[in-house]
């Protein structure tokens, strides 16, 4: 029900600025998409809750805290030093609430994740400070 009312209140917003076609695509047109889609997902999330029996919620807050502590670690390495290092601290950090630890894993990620940023560096480019 949140995902959908903030679907629908940034979708309201989007229909603010011009949206255009697909050719020649306006301001409003990108966030109208994605609030749409964003809508349709609640909406079926709901009827899918709605027959569906409640089962309480679990909150493994040691994992929780990981995750945190990755996305500072981020951030900070980010600003510091390199993205690059950043984006190994993330993966190796966050990869501690799993179940099961792999440095395998972990380096496959890593190296998938800074090749995405540096695609998106290069072929985007964004003004990323990969390096």
């Amino acid at each position: 029900m949140v995902l959908s009312a903030i679907a629908l209140c940034f979708g309201l917003t989007a229909l603010r600025y011009p949206i255009g076609s697909f050719a020649h695509a306006g301001a409003g047109l990108f966030p109208l998409i994605i609030s749409s889609l964003l809508l349709l997902i609640g909406l079926l999330t709901l009827v899918k809750a709605w027959f569906e029996p409640a089962t309480p919620l679990h909150f493994a807050w040691r994992n929780i805290g990981i995750i945190l502590l990755a996305l500072v670690a981020f951030v900070v390495a980010a600003k510091v030093a390199s993205m690059i290092l950043g984006i190994v601290l993330l993966v190796m950090i966050a990869s501690l609430a799993a179940t099961s630890y792999s440095w395998k894993r972990v380096l496959a990620t890593s190296v998938a994740l800074v090749a995405i940023a540096l695609a998106f560096q290069m072929l985007l480019g964004l003004n990323l400070q990969v390096i």
